[in-house]
């Protein structure tokens, strides 16, 4: 049975945390952001916010108490056998012989701990700081035990990739048995063309795309390269592929944008493929690609970002409704349907799996990011992604949690409390979707930890904590 471990180290992580927009924040994970899409395909929102936000419909709902999984903090799954992993020799630690990181049934999230960010836990420690209500404090101590992703949202955050690997390791060595860390990957040039408030650091025609190989992937996947005794999951490029399916000729989304993105994502795929890494590609949500228009559209891009890429066995699948807040399923809810065949996350899996397999892709498999999504009826239009108010934190990462096909697991691969993006409108970052009503006003720039928002997500979350 896969487990989440809470490492609770005194350290100073959170202190040394960068802010996604490179000005000193403590963010350790990029947004999502996205466009939502309507009908014929023509998108409504936009992506958002360094390690918060995400476009259209952001991950956090899940119906009205629509609980799949188990509640407050089940495991994450079992199983046994790998086709892509290795076994290592322990170094250090209580273990004697080799700990076996083989991923069971081609699963990482099986078979193991899930990591819990140190950086994560300190974040959430200076919300406990703040907090007199101790039955909230209480509630707040149990998310310092559930792993989030590690977002790397800009070139200085590889800086810290070997300090968190290594406490993955270090953990690994101590109870003798996989435990794996979750990584982002968000540094596109143009980064995130149909937002604002999560506009990354490289811009194509001020040599983007070299620094992206040669300072962000290529660092990368040295350092990944040299760790072939860890486990080791990598989120690709939230909000970049699903923008050319709708977005093109929007904002920034323009043909220099469309060349980066193909090409540069097909380099990250080739230069993280290793037989101890599993990729999954960002593939938006039902409120953005839902539509079957969209899906096809999408699900064509995928297939030729791959194919350029030499369709590297290390694609283990796609990731949804990452920093969104679409539920796992619904009936009904505030807004308009709008002719979208997908109700919530689940059909929207589905729907785009029978996309892929029509592309060459059947095999693939697939993620939800349930870190915001335990509320549903939280926002007037499912293109609404910026810090919502009402969201609350959904169900706990686990492998294998049903619901639809080749479903790997649930995950927190946004880290409930980083915010999408400010509601300042004279910010130079500000997103006109966190000035509606829907959006929590208080909001910092994009990727700041954002008490009042972590608390209320506390409050709300569903599972209760």
């Amino acid at each position: 049975m896969a487990k989440w471990v809470a490492v609770l180290l005194a350290t100073a992580a959170f202190a040394a945390c960068s802010g996604d927009n490179g000005d000193g924040g403590n963010t350790s994970g990029g947004d999502g952001g996205a466009g939502q899409g309507s009908g014929a395909g023509s998108p409504v929102g936009s992506g958002a916010g360094s390690p918060v936000g995400s476009g259209a419909g952001s991950p956090v709902g899940s119906g009205a108490g629509d609980s799949v999984g188990s509640g407050a903090g089940s495991p994450v799954g079992s199983g046994a056998g790998s086709p892509t992993s290795t076994s290592t020799t322990a170094a250090g630690g209580n273990c004697t012989g080799t700990i076996d990181i083989a991923a069971p049934n081609g699963n990482p999230f099986e078979g193991g701990t899930l990591f819990v960010d140190p950086e994560y836990v300190a974040k959430v420690q200076s919300s406990i700081d703040k907090t007199t209500d101790a039955a909230l404090v209480e509630k707040m101590k149990k998310v310092q035990q559930i792993p989030t992703a590690f977002w790397l949202d800009r070139i200085a955050a590889v800086d810290r990739l070997e300090g968190h690997l290594d406490a993955a390791l270090a953990l690994q060595n101590q109870i003798c048995e996989p435990v794996v860390p979750v990584i982002v990957v968000y540094d596109l040039p143009n980064r995130d063309c149909f937002a604002e408030a999560s506009n990354g650091e490289l811009r194509v025609e001020n040599g983007g795309v070299k620094r992206y190989r040669e300072e962000f992937i290529d660092r990368i996947s040295a350092i990944l390269a040299a760790r072939t005794n860890q486990r080791i999951v990598a989120i690709i490029e939230p909000d970049s592929l699903p923008n050319l399916a709708t977005n093109l000729g929007k904002k920034d989304c323009t043909t220099e944008t469309e060349k980066a993105y193909r090409e540069e994502v097909a380099y990250a795929l080739q230069k993280l493929n290793m037989p101890h890494v599993y990729q999954y590609i960002d593939a938006a949500h039902s409120g953005w690609l839902g539509w079957e228009d969209n899906q096809k559209k999408g699900a064509k891009i995928f297939a030729d970002v791959i194919k350029a890429a030499g369709n590297p066995a290390g694609v283990r699948g796609f990731a949804t409704n990452v920093a969104n807040y679409t539920q796992l399923r619904y009936s009904s809810e505030s807004y308009d349907q709008q002719n979208n065949p997908c109700f919530g996350e689940y059909d929207y899996v589905n729907a785009l799996g029978t996309a892929l397999a029509a592309e060459g892709l059947g095999d693939k498999h697939f993620i939800i990011d349930t870190s915001r999504n335990g509320r549903g009826n939280i926002r007037a239009d499912w293109g609404y992604w910026c810090n919502n108010i009402g969201a609350g934190m959904g169900e706990r990462p686990r492998a294998n949690p049903g619901g639809a096909t080749r479903l790997d697991a649930f995950y927190w691969v946004k880290p409930p409390g980083d915010s999408d993006g400010t509601a300042d409108k004279s910010a130079e970052r500000y997103d006109l979707f966190c000035g509606y009503d829907d959006a929590d006003q208080r909001a910092p720039e994009a990727g700041y930890w954002f008490h009042e928002y972590f608390v209320e997500c506390v409050k709300n979350a569903n599972p209760p904590l």
